[in-house]
Parts: structure tokens; sequence; C-alpha cells
């Protein structure tokens, strides 16, 4: 299946637009795994079996392993997702931007080495830093292109000499030349519901991957108003919050419980107004 044909069964199996982050921070683990990085897969395992039923993707962020040299524990746990939730795609949270060699060589890493489902990707370096990882047809390739920062503006909102935005240049380019496979979305933070509003009129099918719900400030009721169209596919990510919603042993239990209800109150946003 490829990555689209996932997401879109997986939203529609666990009626779904919550992404898991998987954002592992061992200082912050609880109980007798607390401040040791050899439990971050036995967590992160917990945490994707708890709520695998209630995801439309799990992000694992590859520097929280790799800080850790828990990389070995990042492809154990990418198996153990493909194992106990196979029909949930795992989006490899990289955001790498290389060209040539380079670029083959992180498209290896990602597709073949932990076997994720998708990749994010930084387009600055333009076509050539996506072309080695469309050698993967059936993968997919979320590009950056509004982020929730607030210096994203520095470049995403320059202004280009056709009077658009350099962000929606980004999103047009997604939406047309460069979705090759039809398997590319792109990055729109929450934190700017009128530019995600806007990126979804530009690309109205593309899967959108939205970080900054929560401890970024982005509200999750105006983030579905702005974005949620039929047919084009909207995942909310959620790391902190759910991860470190007890810092006891029932960890998985209340991270089962705020994924819960942060996928209602998602979908509870899609009910017009009474």
């Amino acid at each position: 299946m490829t990555f689209l044909e996932m997401l879109r069964g997986a939203q529609a199996r666990n009626g779904s637009m919550l992404c898991v982050g998987l954002d592992p921070e061992p200082s912050r683990f609880p109980g007798g795994m607390k401040g040791d990085p050899r439990r971050i897969y036995d967590f992160c395992a917990a945490i994707a079996d708890a709520t695998g039923d209630l995801a439309i993707a799990f992000k694992p962020q590859i520097a929280y392993f790799a800080a850790h040299r828990a990389e070995d524990q990042l492809e154990r746990l990418m198996a153990h997702i493909k194992r106990n939730a196979p029909e949930v795609p795992v989006i490899l949270d990289a955001k790498r931007g290389d060209i040539g060699s380079t670029a083959e060589q992180y498209a290896r890493e990602a597709f073949v080495r932990y076997q994720a489902d998708a990749v994010t990707l930084s387009p600055f370096m333009g076509f050539d830093s996506i072309e080695p990882y469309l050698a993967y047809s059936d993968k997919g390739l979320i590009l950056l292109c509004r982020t929730s920062n607030p210096g994203g503006s520095d470049l995403q909102a320059q202004r280009l000499a056709d009077g658009s935005l350099l962000y929606e240049h980004v999103a047009r380019l997604a939406a047309g030349p460069w979705n090759r496979h039809g398997q590319l979305g792109l990055v729109v933070g929450a934190t700017f519901p009128a530019e995600l509003a806007r990126v979804r009129e530009l690309a109205p099918t593309l899967p959108l991957l939205v970080p900054g719900v929560g401890a970024q400030g982005g509200d999750a009721a105006a983030t579905v108003k702005a974005a949620a169209r039929p047919g084009g596919a909207l995942m909310v990510n959620s790391s902190r919050a759910v991860l470190y919603a007890s810092s006891s042993e029932d960890f998985a239990t209340a991270a089962r419980a705020v994924a819960r209800q942060t996928r209602d109150a998602l979908n509870a946003a899609l009910q017009p107004a009474s």
C-alpha cells in the first residue's frame, strides 16, 4: 500500500486526525525508567501500543533518538509498530534537506533502515532535494511549508516577484509538478490558521501534517476548521501532552486517555456549530 492509502485507511478505521508524536525525553520518563536512555524503546512502544487504535499516524522525531545513541532502539520501535499496528503509517520526522548522493543515503536511511512510510523534508534546495526520495514511489514525502515557529516568517512569508509568498509557492509546487507519484504532503503549523487555510486552498487534496497544537499555542478547533476537507487528510500532531500525561507507572493508560480526548475534540470540531 502507498502512504496515502495507509493514511486514508487509518483515518477511516480509527476515526482520527490525531498524529502521535514520539519525542522521548528520558528525564521525563515515569518511575523506574526516569533518566535512563536505555528505556527509550520500552517507553515509546508502550505509548504506541496504548494509542494505535486512536491515531491516524505516528511520528518519531529522529533527533530524540540519535542524541541518546538510540538509533537501534528506533529501528526496533519502527519494527514493533509495523507488527502491532501495521495499518497506522509511521512518519520519520527528520527534516532532511540535501541533494544528490547524500540525499540518496538519507532516503535509504528513512525507507530501508527504518522502514518509514513517510519522511519530513526541507525543500529549501529545490526539487533536487526531493527527487532522490521519489525513487521510493510508494512512500510519503512531507515538505516543510509554513512552519509553526515565529522565525519561519523570516523566509516563508517573503514575497516573490510574482506577488505570491514563498510558502504559497512551495504549496503550489507540491500540489503540482513535484507530486510525481501523488505521495507528497506539507507541514503547516497550527499557530498560523489563516496561512493554514490558504495552503489548504492551494493544495486541496494533499495530506497536511500540523504541529503546534497545545504547547506551542495552536488551537485544535481552529486548525480543523481551517484545513479539514474531504479528500485531504489532516494529521494534527500531539507529542508532549500524550507522552507525558502521567509521571507514574500508569503512563500508558494516561496517554491513551489524553489521545482519546484529543481525537474526539478534533472530530467534534468538524461538527457545525448549533
